[in-house]
């Protein structure tokens, strides 16, 4: 009996190199769509961003957030995984929104794959110390974060 295997795992079985979508999250801000891409200074803004991202981390770890560095895979030290950490698209674009948006308007991010569980943690304390809503569309579920709470209960 042939068992025909899908593209992607005869691709592995050959040696050919598999490549991972890259992190991606997309923000409508002033009728423009703003895309982002982990770790990419890309974005016009870029600088303004990272260091409003930079503030924004310290704010929520006064707050209890600690990163989850162990999600990082690569052999570098704390400091710099939890770098890494922060570039994740889904924070630049919330970033973005919180920055450009006005006060009070809930924030909207769309994403290509799902939410990692550093990033849901950071957007709960997120939309607590800046009193917005956010909500996160992922590969698989609307996260809806207010409060320093997700609608998902933690669960997805």
């Amino acid at each position: 009996m042939l068992t025909i295997l899908p593209l992607p795992i005869v691709n592995t079985y050959r040696g050919w190199t598999v490549h991972k979508e890259p992190g991606r999250s997309w923000i409508l801000v002033d009728n423009k769509i703003h895309d982002f891409v982990t770790g990419s200074t890309c974005h016009p803004e870029a600088k303004d961003i990272y260091a409003e991202l930079s503030r924004l981390t310290e704010h929520i770890k006064a707050e209890g957030y600690i990163p989850d560095t162990w999600l990082v895979l690569h052999n570098i030290d704390e400091d710099d995984k939890e770098l890494a950490l922060r570039s994740h698209s889904e924070k630049l674009a919330i970033t973005y929104g919180l920055m450009r948006t006005p006060p009070g308007n809930t924030i909207r991010v769309y994403k290509n794959l799902r939410v990692c569980s550093d990033c849901h943690t950071a957007t709960k304390f997120m939309s607590k110390v800046t009193r917005r809503e956010i909500v996160v569309r992922d590969a698989n579920r609307f996260h809806h974060f207010k409060d320093g709470r997700c609608s998902c209960d933690d669960y997805w």
